[in-house]
């Protein structure tokens, strides 16, 4: 056996002790080339949510027509000024993110950058004239114990992809609160209230950020990101997230 051949070799023998070798959503065997945790096929079925939104909060709305301002936007609106999410949070884009975020299979946030870039790459007010993208921090506790922050993994890849840089590790979680997904929708803003902190304003002074995130249910940890990150003179925020509960 050649050199080259036993390099092979071996690279597929650490592949298959680090990643599954079947598809975690469906049971297929994964034999094409660069799959990884979830074939091809469950990530081809993954689908932008095309419908009326609130042109600010990015809610989806029901039915068919325009979109127009969600009653909470009018009552009090966000520091961001515009949000989008890719698809509702739902079917395979759900259990792909729970992956990613539970189960640590940091690859997958590859195919959910590649998605994001197909399914806003259009929404000219996300990026036109947009400076860099922010992920949402998570806690260094929190960040720790998962081995990785699932929203830097994304942010980093949608960047690298659309030619944006990360701005990372100066919007940072100052207080480690529980999980927003254990709490009721009324408790989510008071949960997250002073929990971020910008640690160098000078850097973000003047700059239009992208806060990137995985999912949007209340927009409290957006509302609260972009109050921080506006305060501290950002020129304006936008936002994104993967799936919309």
């Amino acid at each position: 056996m050649t050199l080259r051949a036993r390099a092979a070799a071996a690279a597929k023998l650490v592949e298959l002790l680090l990643f599954p070798s079947i598809c975690r959503l469906c049971g297929r065997l994964l034999e094409e080339p660069g799959e990884r945790v979830v074939c091809r096929q469950c990530i081809n079925r993954l689908a932008a949510r095309r419908g009326p939104v609130c042109p600010c909060c990015g809610r989806f709305l029901q039915g068919p027509g325009e979109g127009h301002h969600c009653r909470r936007c009018l009552a009090r609106p966000p520091a961001f000024s515009v949000h989008r999410s890719c698809g509702a949070y739902e079917e395979e884009l759900k259990d792909i993110v729970l992956l990613l975020k539970y189960r640590r299979f940091a690859v997958l946030a590859r195919p959910l950058a590649a998605f994001a870039e197909a399914a806003l790459a259009e929404e000219d007010g996300l990026w036109i004239e947009a400076d860099a993208l922010v992920p949402v921090p998570l806690h260094k506790a929190r960040e720790r114990e998962r081995g990785f922050n699932q929203s830097r993994a994304i942010a980093k890849e949608l960047g690298r992809r659309m030619g944006f840089p990360l701005h990372d590790r100066n919007l940072v979680r100052v207080r480690d609160t529980p999980p927003q997904a254990s709490l009721e929708a009324g408790e989510r803003q008071g949960n997250v209230r002073n929990a971020y902190a910008v640690r160098d304003p000078r850097r973000i002074a003047g700059r239009t950020l992208v806060l990137v995130d995985d999912v949007y249910t209340t927009g409290a940890t957006l509302r609260e990101c972009s109050r921080v990150l506006a305060a501290a003179g950002a020129r304006d925020v936008r936002a994104l997230t993967i799936a919309q509960a």
